[in-house]
Protein backbone atom coordinates (compact mmCIF):
# COMPACT_ATOMS: atom_id res chain seq x y z
CA UNK A 1 0.00 0.00 0.00
CA UNK A 2 1.01 3.61 -0.64
CA UNK A 3 0.55 5.24 2.08
CA UNK A 4 1.00 8.83 0.43
CA UNK A 5 -2.05 8.49 -1.68
CA UNK A 6 -5.13 7.83 0.67
CA UNK A 7 -7.99 5.50 -1.40
CA UNK A 8 -10.83 7.61 -2.61
CA UNK A 9 -12.77 6.84 0.19
CA UNK A 10 -10.65 8.84 2.83
CA UNK A 11 -10.71 11.70 0.19
CA UNK A 12 -14.55 11.37 0.10
CA UNK A 13 -15.02 11.83 3.65
CA UNK A 14 -12.13 14.28 4.15
CA UNK A 15 -14.02 16.48 1.43
CA UNK A 16 -17.10 16.00 3.22
CA UNK A 17 -15.80 17.71 6.25
CA UNK A 18 -14.12 20.70 4.41
CA UNK A 19 -17.44 21.43 2.65
CA UNK A 20 -18.96 21.98 6.03
CA UNK A 21 -17.02 25.12 6.25
CA UNK A 22 -18.72 28.64 6.21
CA UNK A 23 -19.05 30.93 2.71
CA UNK A 24 -20.98 33.84 2.09
CA UNK A 25 -24.31 33.11 2.13
CA UNK A 26 -23.56 29.51 2.07
CA UNK A 27 -22.88 29.84 -1.29
CA UNK A 28 -20.28 26.71 -1.24
CA UNK A 29 -18.37 28.50 -3.87
CA UNK A 30 -15.76 25.19 -4.30
CA UNK A 31 -14.80 22.30 -6.43
CA UNK A 32 -12.44 19.35 -5.71
CA UNK A 33 -10.71 17.01 -8.04
CA UNK A 34 -8.52 14.14 -7.02
CA UNK A 35 -6.21 12.33 -9.31
CA UNK A 36 -2.51 11.04 -9.02
CA UNK A 37 -2.66 11.11 -5.36
CA UNK A 38 -3.08 14.52 -5.15
CA UNK A 39 -6.35 16.79 -4.70
CA UNK A 40 -6.55 19.56 -6.00
CA UNK A 41 -9.13 23.39 -5.02
CA UNK A 42 -10.60 25.21 -7.32
CA UNK A 43 -13.11 28.32 -7.15
CA UNK A 44 -16.22 27.49 -8.39
CA UNK A 45 -17.04 31.03 -10.13
CA UNK A 46 -20.69 30.00 -11.04
CA UNK A 47 -21.26 30.36 -7.73
CA UNK A 48 -20.20 33.77 -7.57
CA UNK A 49 -21.87 36.47 -5.75
CA UNK A 50 -21.48 39.10 -7.92
CA UNK A 51 -23.14 42.22 -6.44
CA UNK A 52 -21.64 41.36 -3.12
CA UNK A 53 -18.42 40.15 -3.74
CA UNK A 54 -17.52 41.59 -7.47
CA UNK A 55 -13.55 40.89 -6.88
CA UNK A 56 -14.44 37.34 -5.68
CA UNK A 57 -12.51 38.28 -2.28
CA UNK A 58 -15.01 36.49 -0.46
CA UNK A 59 -14.99 33.57 -2.43
CA UNK A 60 -11.39 32.68 -1.61
CA UNK A 61 -11.79 33.14 1.38
CA UNK A 62 -14.69 30.74 2.03
CA UNK A 63 -12.66 28.42 -0.08
CA UNK A 64 -9.16 29.33 2.46
CA UNK A 65 -12.19 28.25 5.30
CA UNK A 66 -12.81 24.64 3.44
CA UNK A 67 -8.97 24.19 3.21
CA UNK A 68 -8.22 24.20 6.89
CA UNK A 69 -11.80 22.14 7.21
CA UNK A 70 -9.81 19.82 5.09
CA UNK A 71 -6.66 19.89 7.10
CA UNK A 72 -8.55 19.38 10.19
CA UNK A 73 -10.47 16.50 9.22
CA UNK A 74 -7.45 14.55 7.31
CA UNK A 75 -5.62 14.85 10.68
CA UNK A 76 -8.20 13.26 12.64
CA UNK A 77 -7.56 10.44 9.80
CA UNK A 78 -4.34 10.38 10.40
CA UNK A 79 -3.39 11.93 7.64
CA UNK A 80 -1.27 15.26 7.35
CA UNK A 81 -1.81 18.24 4.65
CA UNK A 82 0.57 20.10 2.78
CA UNK A 83 -0.88 22.97 0.88
CA UNK A 84 0.52 24.39 -2.16
CA UNK A 85 -0.76 27.97 -3.19
CA UNK A 86 -1.39 27.58 -6.54
CA UNK A 87 -0.04 31.22 -9.13
CA UNK A 88 -3.13 32.72 -10.74
CA UNK A 89 -1.17 32.26 -13.91
CA UNK A 90 -1.43 28.64 -13.68
CA UNK A 91 -4.83 28.61 -13.78
CA UNK A 92 -7.66 31.59 -11.99
CA UNK A 93 -9.64 28.72 -10.79
CA UNK A 94 -7.33 26.30 -9.03
CA UNK A 95 -6.81 27.64 -6.08
CA UNK A 96 -4.44 25.23 -3.97
CA UNK A 97 -3.12 21.72 -4.61
CA UNK A 98 -3.19 19.06 -1.67
CA UNK A 99 -0.62 16.40 -1.08
CA UNK A 100 -0.76 13.73 1.65
CA UNK A 101 1.89 12.14 4.29
CA UNK A 102 0.36 9.50 6.62
CA UNK A 103 2.53 10.62 9.37
CA UNK A 104 -0.04 12.78 11.62
CA UNK A 105 -0.88 11.99 15.39
CA UNK A 106 -3.37 13.72 16.39
CA UNK A 107 -4.26 14.55 19.78
CA UNK A 108 -6.96 14.97 21.96
CA UNK A 109 -8.39 18.51 20.92
CA UNK A 110 -7.50 17.31 17.49
CA UNK A 111 -10.49 14.85 17.62
CA UNK A 112 -12.23 17.92 19.77
CA UNK A 113 -11.65 20.31 16.59
CA UNK A 114 -12.78 17.46 14.16
CA UNK A 115 -15.92 17.00 16.38
CA UNK A 116 -16.64 20.65 16.05
CA UNK A 117 -17.04 20.44 12.13
CA UNK A 118 -20.47 18.94 12.42
CA UNK A 119 -21.49 21.09 15.39
CA UNK A 120 -20.04 24.27 14.10
CA UNK A 121 -23.12 26.73 12.82
CA UNK A 122 -23.51 30.16 12.02
CA UNK A 123 -25.95 32.11 15.02
CA UNK A 124 -26.73 35.81 13.81
CA UNK A 125 -28.72 36.08 17.11
CA UNK A 126 -27.70 38.49 20.28
CA UNK A 127 -24.98 36.88 22.26
CA UNK A 128 -24.15 37.47 26.10
CA UNK A 129 -20.68 37.63 27.49
CA UNK A 130 -19.05 34.48 27.09
CA UNK A 131 -17.22 34.43 30.50
CA UNK A 132 -13.22 32.08 29.11
CA UNK A 133 -13.13 34.88 25.76
CA UNK A 134 -9.14 35.58 27.05
CA UNK A 135 -7.73 32.07 26.71
CA UNK A 136 -10.28 31.97 23.52
CA UNK A 137 -8.34 35.33 21.70
CA UNK A 138 -5.05 34.83 22.87
CA UNK A 139 -5.39 31.39 21.07
CA UNK A 140 -6.53 32.15 17.92
CA UNK A 141 -4.02 35.57 17.89
CA UNK A 142 -0.90 32.65 17.62
CA UNK A 143 -3.13 30.89 15.13
CA UNK A 144 -2.98 34.08 13.20
CA UNK A 145 0.75 34.37 13.35
CA UNK A 146 1.60 31.61 12.12
CA UNK A 147 -0.12 32.20 8.94
CA UNK A 148 1.01 35.62 8.91
CA UNK A 149 -2.63 36.60 9.54
CA UNK A 150 -3.45 39.68 12.37
CA UNK A 151 -6.35 38.55 14.49
CA UNK A 152 -7.09 41.76 17.23
CA UNK A 153 -9.65 42.03 19.51
CA UNK A 154 -12.00 45.23 19.24
CA UNK A 155 -11.91 47.55 22.05
CA UNK A 156 -15.18 49.29 23.52
CA UNK A 157 -14.21 52.12 21.46
CA UNK A 158 -13.49 50.52 18.15
CA UNK A 159 -16.54 48.33 18.58
CA UNK A 160 -18.70 51.71 18.95
CA UNK A 161 -17.31 52.76 15.65
CA UNK A 162 -18.52 49.67 13.78
CA UNK A 163 -21.93 50.91 13.78
CA UNK A 164 -20.43 53.38 11.81
CA UNK A 165 -19.13 51.28 9.27
CA UNK A 166 -22.36 49.24 9.30
CA UNK A 167 -24.27 52.28 8.48
CA UNK A 168 -22.18 53.00 5.57
CA UNK A 169 -22.53 49.77 3.92
CA UNK A 170 -25.93 49.50 4.46
CA UNK A 171 -26.28 52.99 2.66
CA UNK A 172 -24.48 52.09 -0.37
CA UNK A 173 -26.49 48.72 -0.76
CA UNK A 174 -29.86 50.36 0.30
CA UNK A 175 -30.73 51.15 -3.91
CA UNK A 176 -28.08 48.47 -4.89
CA UNK A 177 -31.03 46.34 -7.26
CA UNK A 178 -28.77 43.55 -8.21
CA UNK A 179 -27.21 43.61 -4.41
CA UNK A 180 -30.96 43.46 -3.18
CA UNK A 181 -32.28 40.79 -5.81
CA UNK A 182 -28.95 38.55 -4.87
CA UNK A 183 -29.84 38.79 -1.26
CA UNK A 184 -33.76 37.63 -1.65
CA UNK A 185 -32.31 35.02 -3.77
CA UNK A 186 -29.49 33.35 -1.58
CA UNK A 187 -31.32 34.30 2.16
CA UNK A 188 -35.03 33.22 3.46
CA UNK A 189 -35.84 30.28 1.48
CA UNK A 190 -35.06 26.96 1.26
CA UNK A 191 -32.48 25.62 -1.46
CA UNK A 192 -31.17 21.83 -1.66
CA UNK A 193 -27.83 23.14 -2.81
CA UNK A 194 -27.04 26.32 -0.37
CA UNK A 195 -27.91 29.59 0.63
CA UNK A 196 -29.63 30.59 4.61
CA UNK A 197 -32.53 28.99 5.19
CA UNK A 198 -35.53 31.32 6.57
CA UNK A 199 -35.04 29.82 10.05
CA UNK A 200 -31.80 30.68 10.36
CA UNK A 201 -32.44 34.63 9.88
CA UNK A 202 -33.38 36.90 12.72
CA UNK A 203 -36.45 38.66 12.01
CA UNK A 204 -36.23 42.32 10.91
CA UNK A 205 -32.57 42.60 11.93
CA UNK A 206 -32.54 41.31 15.05
CA UNK A 207 -30.90 43.05 18.39
CA UNK A 208 -27.45 43.34 16.75
CA UNK A 209 -26.98 46.30 15.27
CA UNK A 210 -23.64 45.81 13.65
CA UNK A 211 -25.09 42.58 11.81
CA UNK A 212 -26.47 43.05 8.18
CA UNK A 213 -29.35 43.30 7.29
CA UNK A 214 -31.72 40.32 5.68
CA UNK A 215 -34.66 40.19 4.51
CA UNK A 216 -37.46 39.97 6.80
CA UNK A 217 -39.61 36.87 6.77
CA UNK A 218 -42.53 35.54 9.10
CA UNK A 219 -40.80 32.61 10.29
CA UNK A 220 -37.48 33.87 10.88
CA UNK A 221 -35.64 32.87 14.21
CA UNK A 222 -37.22 34.66 16.73
CA UNK A 223 -36.59 34.84 20.75
CA UNK A 224 -34.03 37.47 21.06
CA UNK A 225 -35.81 40.55 20.08
CA UNK A 226 -34.46 43.05 22.41
CA UNK A 227 -31.52 41.48 24.06
CA UNK A 228 -28.37 43.66 24.11
CA UNK A 229 -25.76 42.08 22.25
CA UNK A 230 -22.46 41.41 24.45
CA UNK A 231 -20.18 39.06 21.81
CA UNK A 232 -16.56 40.22 22.01
CA UNK A 233 -15.80 41.23 18.02
CA UNK A 234 -12.59 40.00 16.28
CA UNK A 235 -11.22 41.93 13.17
CA UNK A 236 -8.98 39.74 11.04
CA UNK A 237 -6.74 41.09 8.53
CA UNK A 238 -3.63 41.07 6.18
CA UNK A 239 -0.39 43.09 5.24
CA UNK A 240 -1.29 42.71 1.88
CA UNK A 241 -4.95 42.22 -0.33
CA UNK A 242 -3.29 39.22 -2.74
CA UNK A 243 -5.62 36.25 -3.34
CA UNK A 244 -2.87 34.19 -1.07
CA UNK A 245 -3.58 36.59 1.36
CA UNK A 246 -7.50 36.15 1.59
CA UNK A 247 -7.00 32.32 1.28
CA UNK A 248 -5.09 32.17 4.15
CA UNK A 249 -7.55 34.87 5.92
CA UNK A 250 -10.22 31.82 5.18
CA UNK A 251 -8.15 28.96 7.43
CA UNK A 252 -7.78 31.35 9.98
CA UNK A 253 -11.20 31.78 9.90
CA UNK A 254 -12.17 28.68 9.80
CA UNK A 255 -9.71 27.84 13.16
CA UNK A 256 -11.63 30.84 14.90
CA UNK A 257 -14.58 29.20 14.64
CA UNK A 258 -13.56 25.53 14.89
CA UNK A 259 -11.56 26.46 18.68
CA UNK A 260 -14.88 28.83 19.47
CA UNK A 261 -16.98 25.78 18.95
CA UNK A 262 -15.21 24.10 20.86
CA UNK A 263 -14.96 25.75 23.85
CA UNK A 264 -18.54 26.32 23.45
CA UNK A 265 -18.94 29.67 22.64
CA UNK A 266 -21.31 30.81 19.84
CA UNK A 267 -19.65 32.57 16.89
CA UNK A 268 -21.29 34.67 13.34
CA UNK A 269 -18.86 35.84 10.77
CA UNK A 270 -19.66 39.37 9.76
CA UNK A 271 -18.14 40.63 6.12
CA UNK A 272 -20.91 43.28 4.94
CA UNK A 273 -18.39 45.86 6.22
CA UNK A 274 -15.37 44.91 3.90
CA UNK A 275 -17.59 44.42 0.97
CA UNK A 276 -18.11 48.20 0.15
CA UNK A 277 -15.08 50.27 -0.49
CA UNK A 278 -16.47 53.27 1.94
CA UNK A 279 -16.53 51.23 5.13
CA UNK A 280 -14.04 48.73 4.32
CA UNK A 281 -11.84 52.29 4.23
CA UNK A 282 -13.53 53.53 7.65
CA UNK A 283 -13.13 49.94 9.56
CA UNK A 284 -9.08 50.19 7.80
CA UNK A 285 -9.42 53.77 9.90
CA UNK A 286 -10.88 51.84 13.11
CA UNK A 287 -8.45 48.90 13.29
CA UNK A 288 -5.45 49.96 11.14
CA UNK A 289 -3.26 47.86 13.61
CA UNK A 290 -4.99 44.33 12.11
CA UNK A 291 -3.81 45.71 8.35
CA UNK A 292 -5.97 45.52 5.97
CA UNK A 293 -9.50 44.58 6.84
CA UNK A 294 -10.65 41.00 5.44
CA UNK A 295 -13.34 40.06 7.87
CA UNK A 296 -15.08 40.17 11.48
CA UNK A 297 -15.97 37.60 14.00
CA UNK A 298 -18.39 37.75 16.28
CA UNK A 299 -18.11 35.65 19.54
CA UNK A 300 -20.03 34.82 22.78
CA UNK A 301 -22.67 32.63 24.36
CA UNK A 302 -25.61 31.49 22.69
CA UNK A 303 -28.94 32.47 24.20
CA UNK A 304 -31.53 29.95 24.86
CA UNK A 305 -33.95 28.84 22.91
CA UNK A 306 -33.39 26.83 19.63
CA UNK A 307 -30.30 27.36 17.90
CA UNK A 308 -29.69 28.04 14.00
CA UNK A 309 -30.41 24.59 12.03
CA UNK A 310 -27.86 22.99 9.66
CA UNK A 311 -27.54 24.60 6.48
CA UNK A 312 -27.42 22.16 3.70
CA UNK A 313 -25.00 21.34 1.60
CA UNK A 314 -24.45 20.41 -1.82
CA UNK A 315 -23.50 16.50 -2.93
CA UNK A 316 -20.06 14.77 -3.01
CA UNK A 317 -21.59 14.60 -7.12
CA UNK A 318 -21.56 18.00 -7.14
CA UNK A 319 -18.18 19.68 -5.87
CA UNK A 320 -15.49 16.30 -5.87
CA UNK A 321 -14.19 14.42 -9.16
CA UNK A 322 -12.14 11.35 -8.76
CA UNK A 323 -10.39 10.02 -11.37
Amino acid sequence: MNLTKPDSSVVQLAVDLACRAPSLHNSQPWRWTYADGRLQLFGDHRRLLRAADPTGRQLHISCGAALDHLRVGLLGLRWSADIHYEDRGVSPNLFATVEFRHDARPRSHDFDMLAAIRRRRTDRRAFGLFDAIDELTDCVAEVGRKLDIGVTVLDSDQRAGLLRATEASAAARRYDSEYQAELHWWAGHSMSSGGIPETSLVSGGGSVPIARTFPARRNAAMGDQGAIDESTVLAIGTTTDTRRDWLRCGQVLSSILLEATVRGAATCPLSHMTEVPGSRALLNRLVPEVGVPQMLVRIGRAPGGTPPVMTTRRSMSEVLTVT
